[in-house]
């Protein structure tokens, strides 16, 4: 039975979804006596209110990782996930940048902190570690989400495919976005590997436990799966998160063309509503050239982040004919206000892997068979631009190579 000291009306969560908002609410978090049952349910005009219990509430981890098959609520998208395993990221945070120079030799001493100058500005990017997870999303809350679901994507098997298989229901969260839930189901998320990943053990806290199939997947696809750099920046109050991937190499009777994918969160952490209505990268290759790309709103969509929806994720792709390279940007945006500004996109580099005999990037067979769908790729190494195929404008100059060493791109402020 739930406590009934504890208030089980949902309300709204700070930023959260409505999917979230929907969920018993955290701001009544008690230590004693937690037992907060989780209840999602669906909200129309001209119907009537259905709530379904899905689990109760557990306290989220302040120090720790989290176990495999452990339970969640996304804390910003709100849909049902399950823990896969975890990652160790270097998180690269613009808006930490200006420390006072006692606090540098501070953390420096410390060794706490490791900071990287930019060439072209005086301000520090402090780098720090953080821990995300690869995730299965419930595919019965992906119409819900105000991100891709197929955002994980693999290269063909085959040298000659210009092909991608995206894997449909994959995520990558951060620590903090995890709100842990448990649920005395067999069957608590419906994801077609759910069952092939993990297996249910009643003895075991999760009650799922990682199956060989699932050590199997990682160990194999691991170099495309990882993800090892992060980097933020806010900019009036819209605050852009990047992810890029390396996914592998092709070689054409050309050229060798390489390939990587990018995952962008946009949040909107103020209080009006904001529209996104342009793009604008750079995009810089090894070679020596400099592509510059311009083009209405993403992935075809002009997202509008308001207090109730304040969130939009999508993943994207861009393939060069170097090894390397960086990106960085703006997005235009428009407030209800009519304000109109340019959010700056944080700066970061593009670096491939040495190839081995596991694959070369490419999805195999097997990891075909776990529900994989292919389609072809949204950009090539011509157009440089992932946002859409068929980009507003873009023009190529020969230029000097920026400060990309380490992994700690600079640009931002020539943008």
């Amino acid at each position: 039975m739930p406590d009934p000291n504890v208030n089980h009306q949902p309300t709204s969560i700070g930023t959260m979804s409505p999917l979230m908002s929907k969920a018993l609410s955290l701001c009544n978090f008690r230590p004693v006596g937690f037992n907060l049952v989780v209840r999602l349910f669906s909200v129309s005009i001209y119907h009537n209110t259905r709530l379904a219990e899905v689990g109760r509430l557990e306290l989220p981890k302040a120090q720790g990782k989290y176990e495999t098959g452990q339970l969640f609520l996304h804390r910003v998208f709100g849909y049902r996930g399950v823990i896969l395993f975890p990652w160790l990221a270097r998180v690269y945070d613009r808006d930490l940048p200006n420390q006072s120079k006692g606090n540098q030799l501070e953390s420096g001493a410390s060794g706490t902190s490791d900071a990287t100058a930019s060439s072209n500005a005086s301000k520090e990017v402090q780098k720090k570690t953080h821990t995300f997870y690869q995730v299965l999303i419930d595919q019965r809350d992906c119409p819900y989400i105000r991100a891709q679901t197929e955002a994980v994507t693999f290269l063909g098997n085959q040298e000659s495919s210009r092909s991608l298989y995206a894997i449909p229901g994959l995520d990558y969260v951060a620590h903090e976005d995890i709100l842990p839930y448990s649920s005395g189901e067999q069957h608590p998320l419906q994801h077609e590997l759910f069952d092939k990943f993990l297996a249910h053990q009643t003895d075991k806290d999760p009650p799922f436990a990682a199956q060989e199939t699932l050590r199997a997947w990682q160990k194999k696809n691991h170099p495309w799966l990882e993800l090892s750099d992060v980097h933020k920046e806010t900019t009036e109050g819209i605050r852009v998160t990047v992810i890029p991937f390396y996914m592998g190499c092709r070689e054409t009777p050309a050229a060798s063309v390489y390939w990587w994918r990018y995952c962008i969160r946009l949040e909107n952490l103020g209080e009006l509503s904001v529209q996104l209505r342009e793009r604008h990268w750079r995009i810089f290759s090894l070679s020596g050239t400099l592509e510059t790309v311009r083009g209405r709103g993403v992935v075809g969509q002009e997202p509008i982040l308001s207090p109730r929806l304040p969130a939009f994720q999508y993943s994207s792709h861009v393939s060069l004919q170097a090894p390397s390279g960086h990106m960085w940007g703006t997005f235009r945006m428009e407030r209800e206000d009519g304000h109109m500004f340019d959010c700056r996109i944080p700066p970061f580099s593009l670096e491939s892997k040495p190839d081995d005999n596991s694959g070369n990037g490419s999805m195999d067979e097997a990891s075909t068979n776990l529900g994989a769908t292919a389609s072809k790729p949204s950009s090539s190494a011509s157009d440089g631009n992932g946002d859409e195929s068929m980009p507003s404008s873009t023009t190529t100059t020969t230029s000097t190579k920026p400060n990309t060493k380490n992994n700690k791109p600079d640009g931002d402020d020539s943008v």
